[in-house]
């Protein structure tokens, strides 16, 4: 596969697809931004503010793009609405760059451990069992060894549903019985992994409230086991958010900020949503990157997340 065939054409289609409510309201918005404007005026840039708002793109980080794009029309003197689709996507891209990795992954590359431990997180219905098997799907369709560890013992369908997304995905899933700790499957997990020489450890974790207070007393302890078997485990907290539901994911991504420290998102059903501006809110909130999106149901489906391509998908 590789990092240059990362954007094939089936994946760019995809994208597209997945992003087009988000791209319909948005420029529907723009449009009716600069009706009857000639040039980039405050009545424009008051307009845009309320797209970037409505468009979930979040209070401060539509504030931080408003007074780029002031700086810009400051020093341009004269800047034509017909510019202002361009500068836009400038202004989003340079705020996603500050916040994500340049290159996307390849998960063809060397992992910096081995094996290499992701911890999953998120509530209830936002998709994390089934980023976690579409992950594993990615993962060994490089070639890599993959566990999975079904620690969310709390639901029993949440175990069935990871059990058949490994059968899919063709990775084992070590589980024990409902209302176990899920400390002891992390353990279990990790330990066999290790024994059998496994490349990735994929580990689910409750999806309880996001706001209980106990949630971060239980990651904590599944952090501090897995480190009886890895010392540096997790080397990856990866939290998942529904894209779909808007300025709820800021406040799940907050209290899971607070939980735990997060090194990851993974932003769901962006495909179902005109809501997709919440990805460049809460990547420039939390300073944390987004590294897939997930675009649909098919085990294809989760995407690494490309700044670039996105916001050139966006804006296109």
């Amino acid at each position: 596969m590789g990092f240059f065939n990362i954007f094939s054409k089936e994946k760019k289609e995809t994208l597209d697809k997945g992003l087009s409510k988000t791209k319909e309201s948005v420029f529907s918005k723009l449009t009716r931004a600069v009706a009857g404007k000639s040039k980039v005026d405050d009545e424009v840039l008051d307009n845009l503010e309320e797209v970037l708002i409505t468009s979930d793109v979040g209070v401060e980080t539509t504030l931080r793009i408003i007074e780029r794009i002031e700086k810009r029309v400051a020093s341009d003197k004269y800047v034509s609405t017909n510019e202002l689709n361009g500068i836009l996507k400038d202004e989003i891209a340079a705020l996603l760059g500050e916040n994500n990795a340049d290159n996307p992954i390849d998960f063809d590359a060397e992992l910096p451990h081995k094996p290499y431990v992701i911890m999953v997180v998120g509530v209830n219905g936002v998709g994390k069992t089934t980023t976690i098997g579409k992950l594993a799907h990615q993962f060994t369709k490089a070639g890599k060894k993959v566990y999975l560890g079904a620690a969310d013992t709390f639901r029993a369908a949440a175990v069935d549903q990871l059990v058949i997304w490994g059968e899919r995905a063709g990775v084992p899933v070590i589980k024990q019985k409902m209302g176990a700790d899920p400390a002891s499957v992390a353990f279990d997990t990790i330990a066999s992994a290790k024994a059998n020489n496994a490349d990735v450890v994929i580990i689910d974790t409750a999806g309880r409230l996001h706001n209980k207070i106990n949630l971060m007393n239980e990651l904590t302890k599944i952090k501090n086991v897995m480190q009886k078997v890895i010392s540096d485990a997790p080397h990856e907290v990866l939290l998942v958010l529904d894209g779909s539901t808007g300025q709820n994911a800021f406040e799940q991504a907050k209290q899971f900020t607070k939980a735990t420290h997060v090194t990851a998102l993974a932003i769901t059903k962006l495909d179902g949503t005109a809501k997709g501006g919440v990805v460049i809110g809460i990547s420039d909130q939390f300073k944390i990157p987004v590294k897939y999106i997930g675009l649909g149901e098919g085990i294809e489906h989760l995407q690494v997340f490309d700044k670039g391509k996105f916001v050139e998908t966006l804006f296109e």
